[in-house]
């Protein structure tokens, strides 16, 4: 027996000691994220649903999942209800939220302003109504660690390029400036992946808020960056401007974070974007190389093309700009062929 499927064995022997649950309830797979989570979506002996998450202590802890279901719930945002945990083991009995994210509905045709109303409106709460004093700080180290991820994973072990003086002293003036902007913005509670697949359409209260267990107390275009500049799916810029103008209005009526006027907090957005995409063009790389994780390859270059496009906007960072073009973006196409060829 495999260790997850010792796993899932433990949660079939877990749940019948609950209210509600028959002696060999049926479970089936609901989602996988990019850490050891995993997601089980299970039925009650009276048809209705419930979501298990596996979260194997060795690598996982539950604690800070709960400590941030907490905060949000406390926002008026849409959570998962927690039903039961098990911190010993490592699970968790969650509300089920369905099984629709925000990206499967963004498609419609139309239906992209009403659905992001709803993400901002909970976005807004968040911002506004989050205590974020318990959080740890999105500080100087923890930036800076994670656009480390880029010149590592994807420079080095996805394109094969490994990284000399050079390379280190222009990344390393744009990583001090991305930080320095990151650290002017006003501090909020930072959910981190407010994203497409972590919005789920529900019946009722959508949208449906998942993922948020890494959430900190950080700068306030980061959220609206994931949202906007999201890695799965990518809007005209004159589109997306509109939506950040209308929030950053939403904001200052309500007396938010909102920023001197429209100039600074676009230069909040985009500059915490770019922060954002150089991680993640490392992490998505990391995810195949070293998890075998193949899928979150088909979306660097729509990452990519968000780094390119955001450090174009920085005069102070010309030389990342230039360097980018000439060392992130000619390798790629051939990168993904070679590491689809192998798997």
């Amino acid at each position: 027996m495999t260790a997850s499927d010792a796993r899932l064995e433990l949660i079939r022997q877990w749940l019948p000691g609950l209210p509600g649950w028959p002696a060999r309830p049926r479970i089936e797979p609901a989602s996988a994220d990019a850490s050891f989570r995993r997601y089980f979506r299970a039925w009650k002996a009276d048809g209705g649903t419930r979501i298990v998450m596996d979260a194997p202590p060795e690598h996982e802890d539950i604690a800070p999942y709960l400590k941030v279901t907490g905060l949000l719930a406390g926002c008026g945002v849409h959570v998962p209800e927690v039903e039961a945990a098990d911190a010993a083991r490592g699970f968790l009995l969650l509300e089920d939220l369905g099984s629709t994210p925000l990206l499967a509905r963004l498609g419609d045709a139309g239906g992209a302003d009403a659905l992001y109303a709803g993400a901002l409106d909970s976005l807004a709460r968040i911002q506004q109504l989050g205590r974020c004093d318990s959080l740890a700080p999105y500080d100087a180290a923890v930036l800076t660690r994670e656009m480390r991820l880029c010149p590592e994973w994807y420079l080095a072990r996805h394109l094969g390029i490994e990284p000399g003086a050079e390379d280190h002293a222009i990344f390393a003036a744009a990583e001090a400036f991305l930080v320095r902007e990151a650290l002017a913005q006003p501090v909020v509670l930072v959910h981190r992946d407010y994203h497409s697949r972590n919005l789920m359409v529900t019946r009722e209260r959508s949208p449906g808020v998942i993922d948020f267990q890494d959430a900190l107390a950080g700068p306030v275009g980061y959220d609206l960056a994931s949202l906007l500049k999201d890695c799965y799916i990518a809007w005209p810029r004159e589109r997306v401007t509109g939506w950040v103008r209308a929030y950053r209005v939403r904001l200052a009526a309500e007396g938010g974070p909102a920023g001197a006027g429209d100039d600074e907090f676009l230069r909040w957005f985009d500059a915490i974007g770019l922060q954002r995409h150089i991680k993640v063009l490392g992490i998505f790389a990391r995810l195949w190389h070293r998890d075998g994780k193949i899928g979150y390859l088909d979306d660097l270059p729509r990452t990519l093309a968000y780094v390119l496009d955001a450090a174009a906007r920085f005069p102070e960072l010309a030389h990342f700009h230039a360097w980018a073009q000439r060392r992130l973006a000619p390798g790629l196409a051939a990168a993904n062929a070679h590491a689809r060829a192998a798997a």
